[in-house]
């Protein structure tokens, strides 16, 4: 699971589920949509970073 980062409220419900309506009624539901996705592609390249992080450190012998 990752972290939120500052600004990243936006795109979630307090129960950090992620909002794909936009909090603007006024916002173009497309934009919102590709925001959204490229916020959780952010959420899957920082997993993927502490995965490989995890795997690259030396086991302690």
């Amino acid at each position: 699971m990752s972290a939120l980062g500052r600004g990243d409220e936006r795109f979630h419900y307090s129960d950090n589920s992620h909002r794909w309506i936009p909090p603007d009624p006024d916002q173009d539901q497309e934009v919102w949509e590709a925001m959204v996705r490229q916020h959780q592609q952010r959420h899957l390249d920082e997993v993927r970073s502490r995965r490989k992080e995890r795997r690259t450190i030396p086991p302690d012998r």
